[in-house]
């Protein structure tokens, strides 16, 4: 059996146009973690990141605000209470255009990586 009580989670720098912060509390750097990352994503009204073609799904829980997520196909405006799966190797670009911006969840399986997201030039 594997207990890991995590005290806090890690700041990690966020990639796009404005200051997004990232609290992990479990991955590849606050617990060591290969096989999941679940994360905290507080990002401000206006911010945006490149577009990504990752190795991993990744599970999103939007807890407020907004979360705007585009894909190749389709545009989704995901509200506080909903939730969106974006698998492995789908082309996504996330952003919080809205007002008061977006706090979520994130969750990839594995574990998210700079070395496996694969985000555009």
């Amino acid at each position: 059996m594997m207990i890991k009580h995590i005290q806090s989670p890690t700041i990690i720098e966020a990639a796009g146009n404005k200051k997004k912060i990232i609290e992990e509390f479990f991955g590849n750097v606050n617990s060591n973690t290969s096989n999941i990352s679940i994360a905290r994503m507080k990002s401000p009204e206006g911010w945006e990141e490149p577009g990504q073609k990752p190795e991993f799904d990744e599970y999103t829980v939007v807890l407020k605000g907004t979360l705007k997520v585009t894909t190749t196909n389709q545009e989704y405006h995901v509200a506080a209470g909903q939730g969106i799966l974006i698998g492995k190797n789908e082309w996504v670009k996330y952003s919080s255009p809205f007002e008061g911006g977006a706090e979520y969840v994130a969750i990839c399986l594995p574990a998210f990586s700079p070395d496996t997201v694969h985000r555009d030039e």
